[in-house]
């Protein structure tokens, strides 16, 4: 069981039985009245939000959820397809159900897989990923206001923004979680 004092975004809980994904939570103190908290969860399964609110300390339950280390192979347009690391099956999933970590997968690379009831229900990246930049505008000399950033594609064909002096390239660190620039990588 999880306390409402336990909740994080990325937590997985149960919820008049089905697994979701806390995707927003604000704790809330009133100035009259009991503290409550106010979230935004993904059902994990049908992949609908739904926006409750809980009241200070209220326990919820942990979905019955099965991890299992997978790598990715690839994609053929609609579905991806992931290698379990133990048993060497292969298994597809539809990209409905991976949302935005398809931005940041790459082939060959580790995930741990969650299995709901014996179905694949979403994928769990690495928390940090090295992707290199193939299309970014150059910096301009004196733009060196600080914090502005521009947008790059990675190898992917995903846009993330980054600094200024981040040229075409060069690797860099990606936050999975919120797919925001970390740092280059030094070869």
């Amino acid at each position: 069981m999880y306390s409402t004092n336990q909740f994080r975004r990325g937590l997985k809980i149960e919820v008049d039985g089905d697994p979701y994904n806390i995707v927003y939570f604000q704790h809330v103190k009133p100035g009259k009245g009991n503290a409550f908290v106010r979230t935004k969860l993904k059902n994990l399964v049908t992949g609908n939000v739904l926006e409750k609110t809980f009241k200070s300390g209220e326990k919820v339950g942990k979905p019955d959820l099965e991890k299992n280390a997978m790598q990715y192979m690839y994609s053929d347009g609609e579905d991806y397809n992931f290698m379990n690391l133990t048993t060497y099956e292969s298994i597809m999933i539809p990209a409905e159900n991976l949302g935005d970590a398809t931005n940041f997968l790459k082939e060959n690379i580790d995930v741990e897989v969650l299995f709901y009831k014996g179905s694949a229900i979403d994928i769990e990246l690495p928390t940090f990923l090295n992707f290199v930049i193939t299309q970014t505008d150059p910096g301009v000399r004196g733009d060196t206001v600080s914090g502005s950033t521009k947008p790059a594609t990675i190898e992917t064909g995903a846009v993330v923004q980054v600094p200024l002096f981040v040229e075409e390239g060069e690797k860099i660190r990606i936050d999975t979680r919120t797919g925001d620039y970390v740092e280059r990588v030094k070869e």
